[in-house]
């Protein structure tokens, strides 16, 4: 008989991976430490179960049958409209596979091989952010809001839809206005200690423009060329 561990609030979790050995694994790691767990071998089984149920976080493999992993959180957020946290664990570690899963609506990436406390305490993480207990707040620079309870963002009243990545940016330059945020500062926050080359931080800046900068409007975001970027005023100059 197991005795389960338990050190933190136990977790309703969804496992949904194909590889029966890796599940099983999963599973039984995490139930004995006190945790809920279900699992699903094919990607339709693991919507329909994301769909009807509530849970703390799902893991998610890419490789799946039935429904690849991608497709998955992509029905969950748009169609489902769920915002259950999503990492994604997958053997499939190339950056164009993580920038598929944040622009998906993924939240957190882990490449296999992998150990499994490190997936607890991202796993963790994930849920901890969820449920309030890290400080949410709403964000606002002059007519730009950003609530972040529900992820909703605003500018003068108009709702805009932001891709995960340039979304995850202009949290960090909203909560650090009127301030000048390093490019590296930034590369950190989105992708640790796997930067992606240059050209992909400026791809993801040139959209966030595009959508919170629109026409006839004052211009927020604003280039310090080999510095960084700052979001604010023309008027309100970092400190």
């Amino acid at each position: 008989m197991r005795t389960a561990v338990q050190n933190h609030a136990s977790l309703r979790i969804l496992f949904i991976e194909d590889h029966a050995d890796l599940a099983a694994n999963l599973c039984d790691y995490f139930e004995e430490r006190g945790h809920s767990v279900d699992a699903a071998m094919d990607g339709i089984t693991g919507l329909h179960l994301a769909l009807v149920n509530t849970y703390d976080v799902i893991v998610l493999d890419l490789m799946l049958p039935g429904m690849d992993g991608i497709t998955l959180c992509r029905k969950l957020r748009q169609e489902g409209a769920k915002e259950t946290p999503v990492l994604i664990l997958s053997a499939r570690s190339a950056l164009d596979d993580k920038v598929a899963g944040f622009n998906n609506g993924a939240d957190d990436y882990l490449s296999k091989p992998f150990e499994l406390k490190e997936l607890e305490m991202r796993v963790q993480a994930l849920a901890k952010r969820a449920s309030g207990q890290m400080t949410r707040r709403i964000l606002q620079v002059a007519d730009l809001e950003f609530n972040q309870e529900t992820m909703q963002i605003r500018r003068g009243g108009r709702r805009l839809e932001l891709p995960t990545i340039p979304m995850r940016i202009l949290e960090l330059l909203m909560g650090r206005s009127p301030a000048v945020v390093w490019r590296r500062d930034i590369e950190q926050t989105i992708w640790g200690d796997s930067p992606p080359d240059s050209d992909a931080l400026r791809v993801h800046m040139h959209t966030l423009r595009s959508i919170v900068d629109g026409a006839g409007q004052p211009t927020l975001l604003h280039t310090l060329r080999g510095v960084g970027y700052r979001l604010g005023l023309p008027d309100a100059p970092p400190p």
